[in-house]
């Protein structure tokens, strides 16, 4: 006689665990709430039973959790799960959901849903008060502005699939975050083993930008060879770690200038000779090179050749997600930049000649010299100090340049010292500058959490203002920190106030009353001791108000970090 079939019952939560191995998510970035009550019942049976799912990292706050997960993203190329509470944690989570789609990075956002039944129909049903006031007609609406993906988990039976599935959209170029929503009801529906199919990454998996077909890249190094005054202008070409290095070669080979615009990587050396600034001067190019670049610079103050011939190599030629660009191009090479790049450099290897390699070492002196005068000028800045209570942010960039090493890495949301940052502190190492690609401020206290817990090696630096501070915040940051293990360095611009806030209305009214009455509506409260916050989790916090006292301020406050506790110091420098 036959044996029945044996039936191996399991909940959603549980396939969702696996499903989350499945797809080799590491960590779980988590604010959790009431809906996930099957989740944590699951993770808890998991644990007493030994068996391994990704690693929970609570945090007090989902713009933490969002932001270490860009993070890690950025230091990795490998996206997380981030896990928040149904509308309220998406709503917590939008502003860093907006920044990972303009840095186009791969991360899935999960948040439950309020249970929809009502008198205990199902497992799961509402018995809370927030169960009836957390669900919107539209949950999703909140982040759709910025998700490449959304859906809402309708059946436990189809867990690991949309699990591989969000994951493979999050991760096909161009990269970009997902949303999946979960029920409580069908988190807690049981399934059998047999009904759960695999979806292995080889048959699902995600689909990677590609090189260019010849005759584009024989064009673009045809425009090279005959060029007299050459340019590239890069963003983040160098999320690929491969990539500053095949820059320099081809700019060497080449005689390009290289500029690097509102960099969200290290595109190349900033010593190199061929690295030619953040300002791009395109004035006199005849040839151009946009790699990796979403806005190469600002039209109303660049002053432009509408002679120049421009190639544009990206892995989003198209801009889809902007509703007006405007910048024109000649040439449009949709892939993989560093595939294209290594193409490009071999074609330029194939066609040069001795008159092309006098051209260029004539240039290369050109541009050597061109970059002297542009470090002295940045060196004669920085040997200004300022003065008490008003600390030069050249100075104090130009001694935490000295003082940190190549290996650092520094996470940059300066915003109107953002560049000086950039100038002042010298990278050279691929994945050791890291910036800012949206337009939500708080961004960079979670984003250095996530890189030193993805290089846990590194010496990581926060530059942010007093404004961005506040928005990102510190005591979730902080506490994260102390709890994980996972010190890093926060230099902090005081400036009392939002800087761009008052530097864009006296671009628009140059001359205006705001100007006149000196109200901008930019200051914030004066005097406040961030270093507290700091302090409150266990961490080192020194305000340094004196530039003398500014070499050895940076020296403690490494000495903690590279101790294993967190170090802020609270910079003062010019007021608005």
């Amino acid at each position: 006689m036959d044996k029945a079939p044996q039936v191996r019952l399991h909940s959603t939560s549980h396939y969702f665990l696996e499903g989350l191995n499945d797809i080799g998510v590491e960590y779980l970035f988590s604010n959790f709430g009431t809906d996930h009550a099957p989740l944590i019942e699951e993770m808890a049976r998991w644990k007493k039973d030994g068996r391994r799912y990704p690693k929970v990292l609570n945090c007090p706050h989902e713009n933490t959790a969002m932001h270490m997960a860009a993070g890690f993203a950025m230091a990795t190329g490998r996206g997380q799960a981030v896990m928040v509470h149904v509308d309220a944690g998406t709503a917590n989570s939008a502003m860093a959901m907006h920044n990972a789609r303009r840095g186009r990075l791969p991360l899935v956002l999960m948040a439950g849903k309020a249970p929809y039944t009502v008198r205990g129909e199902l497992p799961g049903s509402r018995d809370n008060y927030v169960h009836f006031i957390q669900e919107p007609f539209d949950q999703a609406g909140i982040v759709r502005p910025y998700a490449k993906w959304e859906w809402t988990l309708p059946s436990g039976v189809m867990t690991k699939e949309t699990l591989r599935r969000a994951h493979t959209v999050a991760h096909s170029d161009p990269m970009g975050p997902v949303y999946l929503m979960l029920p409580r009801e069908t988190l807690t529906q049981t399934w059998d083993e047999a009904a759960m199919r695999p979806f292995p990454q080889e048959r699902y998996g995600a689909v990677s930008a590609g090189a260019a077909d010849a005759a584009a890249v024989a064009q673009i190094a045809d425009k090279l060879l005959s060029a007299r005054h050459p340019v590239m202008v890069t963003s983040y070409a160098g999320r690929k770690l491969e990539a500053p290095a095949l820059i320099e070669e081809i700019a060497r080979l080449a005689g390009i200038r290289v500029f690097e615009a509102s960099p969200l990587y290290l595109n190349i050396s900033r010593a190199s000779p061929c690295f030619a600034g953040m300002m791009p001067a395109i004035a006199e190019a005849d040839v151009g090179l946009l790699v990796d670049v979403d806005v190469p610079w600002i039209p109303k103050h660049t002053k432009e050749n509408p002679q120049t011939w421009w190639a544009h190599i990206d892995v989003d030629v198209v801009k889809e997600c902007f509703p007006i660009w405007g910048f024109a191009s000649n040439a449009r090479v949709q892939g993989d930049s560093l595939l294209i790049l290594r193409q490009l450099l071999e074609a330029l290897k194939a066609k040069t000649t001795p008159v092309f390699r006098d051209a260029v070492a004539k240039r290369m002196e050109a541009i050597k010299r061109e970059g002297d005068e542009r470090r002295a000028g940045l060196a004669k800045q920085a040997a200004d100090k300022g003065k008490r209570g008003a600390i030069n942010p050249h100075y104090l960039c130009a001694e935490i340049s000295k003082a940190i090493g190549d290996d650092a890495i520094v996470v940059n949301e300066g915003i109107r010292n953002g560049p000086i940052v950039n100038n002042q502190i010298m990278r050279t190492k691929p994945g050791s500058s890291i910036g800012f690609a949206g337009g939500g401020l708080g961004s960079s206290s979670g984003t250095a959490l996530g890189v030193k817990l993805a290089r846990p090696e590194a010496t990581v630096l926060q530059m942010v203002g007093d404004g961005g501070f506040y928005f990102g915040n510190p005591s979730s940051v902080y506490a994260v920190s102390k709890q994980h293990k996972l010190p890093i360095f926060t230099v902090l611009f005081d400036n009392s106030g939002w800087s761009a806030v008052k530097e864009a209305t006296l671009r628009v009214y140059p001359e205006g009353d705001a100007k006149a009455t000196n109200e901008f509506n930019a200051l914030l409260a004066p005097d406040i001791e961030f270093t507290k916050i700091c302090e409150a989790a266990g961490g080192y916090g020194e305000r340094v108000d004196d530039p003398e006292a500014v070499p050895a301020a940076i020296q403690r406050c490494l000495k903690e970090v590279r101790g294993g506790r967190s170090a802020l110091m609270h910079v003062r420098i010019p007021v608005l």
